[in-house]
C-alpha cells in the first residue's frame, strides 16, 4: 500500500513515497539535489581529466583554473595523490557521480528502493566524503595548493552525503534517538552549511589573502 511521508521539513522532504515491503521513495527535493549535486561532481570530473590528459601530453599546459601558488590545479594534477588508487581520481568520479545522477533520475521517475539499497547508497556517499576529506588535507597541508574544481566536487559531495545520511536516519534505516530524526526532520541543511563552514575556515586559516594575490 501506498503513503505519503509527511516531514517536518524544507521542500527536500515533502511528499516522500513509501511502498511495502519496505521500498521507499525520495522527494522531489532529494531527487533534485541528487541529480545536480552529482550533476556538479561529474562536471568537476570531466574538466579535471580533460585537463590531466593534456598534462600528460604537454608537462608545460597550465589549467585555465591554475591562477596563482595557491590556487594551481597543475600542482595538484601533478601530485602523487592525484593517482592514489594507480589511475587519476577523476576517472573514479566520472563513475561515481553519474551513478548519483542515475539515482536522482529513477527517483524522480518514481522508483521505490528497498533499505538496504538506501544503505548502500548511504555507504557510498560516506566513502566519497571521506575521500574527498583526505585530498582536502592533502592539499591544504601537503601539497600546499587548492584546486577549485575539485572544491566543488567537495562540496557536492557532502551535500549528497547528509542529506542521504538525513533520509536514512528519518526513516529508521539508520538507528538513532528520536530528537535527531526530529532535528534532522526541520534542520537537514545545518550540517552541511557547518561542515562547509568548516572547510572555508580551514582553507582562510591556511593561507588567507595569499588566495587572491
Amino acid at each position: 500500500m501506498t503513503k505519503t511521508i509527511s516531514a517536518q521539513d524544507d521542500d527536500l522532504d515533502h511528499g516522500e513515497r513509501v511502498d511495502a515491503p519496505g521500498a521507499v521513495g525520495g522527494s522531489r527535493g532529494l531527487a533534485l539535489l541528487l541529480v545536480i549535486t552529482g550533476a556538479a561532481g561529474l562536471l568537476a570530473s570531466w574538466i579535471i581529466t580533460l585537463d590531466k590528459l593534456e598534462l600528460l601530453k604537454n608537462p608545460d599546459f597550465q589549467p585555465g583554473c591554475s591562477i596563482n601558488p595557491v590556487v594551481s590545479c597543475g600542482s595538484i594534477m601533478k601530485s602523487e595523490q592525484a593517482t592514489v588508487f594507480g589511475f587519476p581520481n577523476p576517472l573514479l568520479g566520472l563513475v561515481t557521480y553519474a551513478i548519483v545522477v542515475g539515482v536522482g533520475m529513477s527517483l524522480l521517475a518514481g522508483a521505490r528502493f528497498p533499505r538496504w539499497y538506501w544503505l548502500t547508497f548511504n555507504a557510498g556517499t560516506l566513502f566519497g566524503v571521506g575521500f574527498c576529506t583526505w585530498l582536502m588535507i592533502q592539499s591544504l597541508y601537503h601539497i600546499n595548493a587548492l584546486c577549485l574544481w575539485c572544491c566543488l566536487a567537495w562540496l557536492a559531495t557532502l551535500l549528497m552525503f547528509w542529506y542521504v545520511t538525513s533520509f536514512n536516519i528519518r526513516h529508521g534505516f539508520l538507528p538513532a534517538p528520536g530528537w535527531a530524526k526530529s532535528f534532522l526532520a526541520d534542520f537537514t541543511w545545518a550540517l552541511p552549511v557547518m561542515h562547509t563552514g568548516v572547510i572555508a575556515m580551514l582553507i582562510l586559516t591556511r593561507w588567507g589573502a595569499d588566495l587572491w594575490a
